[in-house]
């Protein structure tokens, strides 16, 4: 088994950043149902890359293609046509639970006396561990070492004679965060967990329904957004067309922010919210709370360009494209022996001197994790020719791992968890550093009533989270 830093070199990876964790599509009643399928997990793609999955249904079998890599590797066009059915839902992966390998990409798919059933997931359950081993106590035997796993285990020992309430009770059985599309022979379901941790939206497609993580994989397919599956509510897809039940009493909401800060595409509505508009507003108050004399704003690209966008609109201050990112960069790259400082950030961005030179720089970013690429981007601006340079950051410190479908470094790689303010400017050597204050960052958002989850600010967790997991987090 190959570790992902084989699989993806860490000089082509955003190692500064938290890692995307899943997205899940869904389609029913329609005869491209995996072609539908594949251009969906297609849109999704920037919420893993590791690997990538769809299972269709012909009405009377399932069938599951799966590997790892990209979608368009995974899936190219004689595989696609190859899967039969008008039902299909798809996966894509970066591991948060369970180890980077092909048994763990998902959709999983069993057979048991309920008949088969395929499972994607998109979240992370924070009692997996607990429950995992109280099923293998109980003779269970599992087939990967993904947490999605046990739901699947509860599902099939319900002793409940629907499969509506089969899928509610194994469900009871799980805590934290999930967002699932699973696949019968002639249905399909989507379901939020009661916090409503991770999106997932309903469309329709002509006389076809379709779900899927984010709303920007309805507009490549041109299906209509019609609403967001709510938290605790079990959508079913089948002949009669909508069914909504409620498997779960209500819960407190907390939907992950950053969503909003950094995983969704800014193009995708997710909570009921337009993702760039979110984004250009935490610019906003950025530029508010933290102003400063400058001659340009440069976002680091692509993920800061909003905020940069917002800051630069309400500050007075000119934006500029100062950053040049190559978007051509493979998993593989002929690094050359005599060492070149900085390779892997010079590999991905390339300053524009002319711009730069001599100038007062504002660099917009979303988030600092370990502050390294950081660091990096500051020292590259700096010799581009920069008089100064002041970073902006249009989030919070990082000071905590989050447990809810997202893979994030322990408690002592966080930078922003082991030093100062003024210690993380002095290690990026920039001119002066300026994070967005949780108050800014609520507001910019539309959080009125306290909805989103902020953990990986406030180590304010919604859930209790077991012990095993937190010294897993927080291990040396």
């Amino acid at each position: 088994m190959e570790p992902a830093s084989q699989l993806f070199p860490s000089y082509l990876l955003d190692v500064d950043k938290f890692h995307d964790h899943c997205g899940v599509f869904g389609v029913y009643g329609h005869t491209e149902a995996a072609k539908l399928a594949y251009l969906g997990l297609y849109a999704l793609q920037h919420r893993g890359q590791e690997s990538a999955g769809i299972c269709t249904s012909d009405g009377e079998n399932l069938v599951c293609h799966k590997g790892m890599g990209h979608v368009e590797e995974v899936f190219p066009k004689a595989v696609v046509e190859s899967l039969p059915g008008s039902h299909a839902i798809g996966h894509t992966r970066y591991s948060t639970a369970g180890d980077t390998d092909l048994r763990n990409a998902q959709p999983l798919k069993v057979s048991c006396h309920k008949g088969q059933v395929a499972l994607a997931h998109n979240g992370n359950l924070v009692n997996a561990p607990a429950v995992r081993r109280e099923l293998e106590s109980r003779g269970d035997i599992f087939q990967t070492t993904s947490d999605t796993e046990v739901i699947l285990h509860y599902f099939a020992r319900s002793r409940q004679a629907g499969i509506p309430e089969a899928v509610a009770e194994a469900l009871d059985k799980v805590v934290g965060a999930y967002s699932l599309v699973m696949l019968f022979k002639d249905a399909i379901y989507g379901i939020r967990d009661p916090r409503g941790f991770r999106p997932l939206s309903l469309g329709k497609l002509d006389d076809a329904y379709v779900l899927a993580s984010e709303t920007c994989a309805f507009d490549l397919i041109d299906a209509k957004y019609i609403r967001d599956v709510e938290p605790g509510e079990m959508v079913i897809l089948d002949r009669r067309g909508v069914t909504s039940l409620r498997f779960a009493p209500p819960a407190p909401l907390a939907q992950c922010v950053f969503e909003h800060v950094y995983f969704s595409r800014p193009d995708s509505i997710v909570f009921g919210r337009p993702v760039q508009h979110s984004r250009e507003m935490l610019g906003r108050y950025l530029a508010r709370e933290h102003p400063v004399d400058a001659d340009v704003v440069v976002p680091v690209p692509d993920s800061g360009v909003p905020a940069a966008t917002g800051f630069a609109e309400e500050a007075g201050i000119p934006f500029k494209i100062g950053l040049i990112r190559n978007h051509y960069v493979g998993r593989t790259f002929i690094e050359p022996n005599q060492a070149i400082r900085d390779f892997g950030v010079k590999l991905k961005l390339n300053p524009v001197r002319s711009l730069l030179e001599g100038k007062r720089v504002v660099l917009v970013d979303d988030s600092i994790v370990r502050g390294t690429t950081s660091r990096k981007i500051v020292r590259i601006v700096r010799e581009a020719g920069a008089r100064e340079v002041h970073m902006r950051i249009s989030c919070p410190p990082t000071v905590s791992p989050c447990f809810y479908g997202v893979d994030t470094p322990t408690r002592k790689e966080l930078i922003a968890a082991t030093h100062t303010l003024e210690g993380i400017r002095e290690f990026l050597g920039a001119d002066s550093l300026g994070y967005l204050s949780i108050e800014g960052l609520r507001a910019a958002v539309g959080d009125t009533q306290g909805h989103f989850c902020n953990a990986c600010y406030t180590q304010e967790y919604p859930t209790a989270i077991q012990e095993p997991l937190i010294a897993i987090r927080n291990r040396d």
